[in-house]
């Protein structure tokens, strides 16, 4: 039985931030941003926004009534949590409509565990072939303003149905998952905002790529001339890059151009939006498949990693007709506004954040379909427009 991901959409913010604008206020080389780290726009979160109404924004792009019947279980993969016990999968679920009779929990792992919840969801559907998987990557990531991680900061969601005969991607069953304590990024309790060790979690990403693709290759047998592309996890995009020449080293035959061709495609929309954290493998699987010529059969490796520290290879084979099965993300980042960096400032401190006060916000500006309008007696308040 095929099982892989059937459809896909994304969705992020009205809002956006030009990072040659943040680098001229902040005193920097635009370069350092938009080559060094390979950054160009970073999606702006206004107060009305947060995890949930980002993931239900994206979920809502996939269904439609007949697929909302087969769906037995939503699960969502996030490190910006909103509560520490109730799960964000349950206001997503009572936001998009579905069914009281649905499983719904919340996963993490740092950046990791959207990979974690597919692996997982692929497990529900070959005991129960009947039954699709929403699985819900949403995250927004905040390092402070005027921080080294600020430049690589974002927002976002993607959702995934999970299904036996797939319209995008059938998963292959070997997969190398590896772990270990590794504190190069982590948030304690009591912070909004990571802590990193930015050179180091570099390093350790490059090296828990290394591990986990050596092992499939010892596993399997296969060459890198057997993948039409590779994939990253991409909190921005020159991190990919990274993983990939560690790979490639000083290698440029027909088989390293084309996979350094197909990253560049990868790239694109993370370049326009930022960091999902949970989210950025399956934005750049996106951007991949939206910006290539990629066939049908191909094979594509993706790379997922999680500091603290969790890295897995896997891989899939494209199907027919994938290019239906996802929203046009070129075409909805067109219309997004742009804010100056003051406007960004004040967005950014004006977040609901670790706040125990009744508080309601202004949502007529706001055109994404579902709003957070507040809090009121420490309860959350989410409204579908």
């Amino acid at each position: 039985m095929r099982i892989g991901i059937d459809k896909m959409a994304f969705a992020t913010t009205n809002d956006y931030l030009d990072l040659v604008e943040l680098a001229k206020e902040r005193g920097v080389d635009p370069n350092k941003f938009t080559i060094g780290i390979g950054q160009d726009l970073q999606a702006v979160v206004p107060p009305t926004q947060d995890i949930v109404t980002l993931g239900a924004t994206a979920a809502k792009k996939l269904l439609t009534p007949e697929l909302e019947k087969n769906i037995s279980t939503v699960i969502v993969a996030t490190e910006s949590g909103i509560d520490n016990s109730k799960a964000s999968a349950i206001y997503i679920k009572h936001l998009l409509g579905l069914s009281d009779f649905i499983r719904t929990v919340e996963m993490k792992e740092a950046c990791y565990s959207a990979t974690a919840a597919i692996q997982f969801a692929k497990g529900v559907v070959a005991l129960n072939p009947q039954e699709t998987v929403l699985v819900i990557a949403a995250d927004i990531a905040r390092y402070g303003l005027n921080t080294p991680g600020e430049v690589t900061q974002g927002a976002g969601a993607v959702a995934m149905l999970i299904s036996r005969n797939p319209h995008i991607l059938t998963l292959e069953d070997t997969t190398v998952a590896y772990s270990k304590d590794i504190m190069d990024f982590w948030r304690p309790l009591y912070a909004t905002e990571a802590l990193v060790d930015g050179k180091y979690s570099t390093n350790v990403y490059i090296e828990f790529f290394l591990q986990t693709f050596t092992r499939y290759q010892q596993l399997t047998g296969r060459e890198l001339a057997d993948f039409a592309a590779l994939t990253f996890h991409m909190p921005f995009t020159k991190m990919g890059k990274k993983g990939l020449e560690g790979l490639l080293k000083d290698r440029n035959d027909e088989v390293a151009q084309r996979l350094r061709t197909q990253l560049t495609a990868s790239q694109l929309f993370s370049r326009q939006v930022g960091n999902l954290y949970t989210g950025s493998l399956y934005l750049s699987l996106m951007s991949l498949l939206q910006n290539s010529d990629l066939r049908a059969k191909s094979r594509i490796g993706l790379f997922s990693y999680g500091s603290g520290a969790e890295g897995e290879f896997y891989t899939g084979i494209l199907e027919d007709g994938y290019e239906h099965y996802m929203n046009n993300i070129q075409e909805e980042l067109k219309h997004r506004h742009q804010v100056s960096v003051a406007e960004y400032e004040k967005l950014f401190s004006s977040q609901l954040g670790m706040n125990d006060r009744d508080i309601e916000f202004d949502v007529t500006t706001d055109p994404l379909p579902f709003v957070l309008k507040g809090q009121k007696d420490h309860q959350r308040i989410y409204e579908a427009k």
